[in-house]
């Protein structure tokens, strides 16, 4: 299955805000990056956290923040959850606190 994840700044700054979102479509099969973005997603969840937290996450390291980015209802995979971490720390790097959108395939995970 294809996830998209958008991570945004909200309440001027105060919370982080992951929603995350599925390409269900039954015929899937290995897309290009470019045609990933295409694909039309439905909303699956939204996780909200507090900045303070995830700040100081961000400076104990990537293992903490990837602890406080998982919850009982959004738990990924390790791989996954590198790359949220990843993104989440560039937002708070950017001073413009714009939006970021992450694309995974689940087929990127199998085993060869």
């Amino acid at each position: 299955m294809r996830h998209k994840y958008v991570i945004s700044l909200g309440n001027y700054g105060k919370k982080l805000l992951i929603k995350e979102y599925a390409d269900i479509d039954k015929n899937q099969k290995k897309q290009v990056p470019e045609m990933q973005v295409k694909n039309k997603y439905s909303f699956l969840y939204e996780e909200t956290y507090e900045s303070e937290t995830i700040v100081s996450s961000i400076a104990k390291g990537e293992n903490s923040l990837i602890a406080s980015l998982r919850t009982r209802n959004m738990f990924p995979t390790r791989p996954l959850a590198i790359k949220l971490a990843e993104s989440v720390r560039t937002l708070y790097k950017s001073s413009k606190g714009e939006t970021v959108e992450l694309f995974f395939d689940d087929i990127d995970m199998a085993p060869v």
